[in-house]
């Protein structure tokens, strides 16, 4: 089957032109309308990974959200936002990264995640936790952001749906998988593939190289890119990068499950990935374990909690 993964020049968060780009980018997909239908409840999925260093570029652009999700609201849905940030809450990480006034605009909610269990298609998995929220949408957009990764060398579209697993129970699949990372990536895998989002739309205007996902420096890379199948776009974005598939964890895994297509059943009805290509990007000085021992979870625990109950809600204080 051929899966079509529509690639776009890009250089711009300005909204006016941000939306003749997302125009144009799903255009050779059919547009929004062809994934979202008169009364559908939408979950938008940026990366809100934190609201520590926002002029970073560590998060999904409230610009490209505030774009998709116009659109969504033309075609008839309802969009809300959902994420599981490592620390602090949704809305929090939101609000630091200039979301809320977008939000408000739109009356767009942001709802926290609450978990079930999902049967994979992998019996070595069996079911997985992940989000009630997530699960019962009608249509799922995921809105990743371009950046290295410290364990996983790359965070693109598969990786993103793993803010779909609720709570802590992230920190503990890094304890259960995180010895394995031929393993960890086949569990991110299965999750991406369990979730199966409708449609994946990455933010590449501005990435994040080096030590990210959060301790690098931003790269302006000028690329938008959307497809129906996250395994393809994500396999397109590492070849525009020049990153070999094999030593990202995640897309490893999928070639060897045989979730991504092969490359020749890859279409590109816009640009092709050489087209795009960029020079130099910079992958993670070293790579860092993903194992969680007990005593780091207790710690990411403990700063998950107090950024949530205590510094945001003092935070949130003081602003009034």
């Amino acid at each position: 089957m051929i899966a079509p993964v529509s690639l776009l020049a890009a250089y711009s968060y300005n909204l006016p032109q941000l939306r003749i780009s997302l125009q144009e980018v799903l255009e050779p997909l059919g547009g929004l309308a062809a994934f979202v239908k008169s009364g559908d409840r939408v979950l938008l999925k940026p990366n809100l990974l934190t609201g520590a260093r926002p002029s970073k570029e560590c998060t999904t652009r409230p610009e490209l959200v505030q774009a998709v999700a116009e659109g969504v609201i033309a075609a008839g849905g309802h969009p809300f936002i959902g994420d599981s940030p490592a620390f602090g809450s949704a809305k929090g990480v939101a609000e630091a990264n200039g979301y809320l006034p977008m939000l408000e605009a739109l009356n767009i909610p942001i709802v926290e995640l609450h978990g079930g269990r999902y049967p994979t298609q992998n019996s070595d998995f069996g079911d997985l936790r992940l989000s009630k929220e997530v699960m019962s949408a009608d249509v799922v957009i995921n809105l990743p952001k371009v950046k290295s990764h410290v364990q996983l060398t790359m965070t693109l579209g598969v990786k993103n749906l793993f803010g779909c697993v609720p709570g802590k129970m992230k920190a503990w699949w890094h304890m259960e998988a995180g010895k394995d990372v031929k393993r960890f990536g086949e569990m991110l895998v299965e999750t991406a593939q369990t979730i199966s989002p409708n449609l994946t739309i990455v933010d590449g205007i501005i990435g994040h190289e080096g030590n990210g996902p959060s301790g690098g420096e931003p790269r302006s890379l000028g690329i938008l890119a959307a497809a129906a199948d996250v395994f393809a776009l994500d396999r397109a974005v590492l070849e525009i990068l020049q990153v070999n598939p094999e030593i990202v964890p995640t897309m490893a895994a999928a070639m060897r499950l045989g979730y991504c297509p092969d490359w020749e059943d890859i279409e590109f009805p816009l640009c092709h990935p050489h087209e795009l290509r960029v020079e130099n990007w910079q992958l993670p000085d070293n790579l860092m374990p993903i194992d969680f021992g007990a005593p780091r979870v207790l710690r990411s625990t403990f700063k998950h909690l107090y950024i949530r109950w205590i510094k945001e809600p003092m935070t949130a204080y003081a602003q009034r």
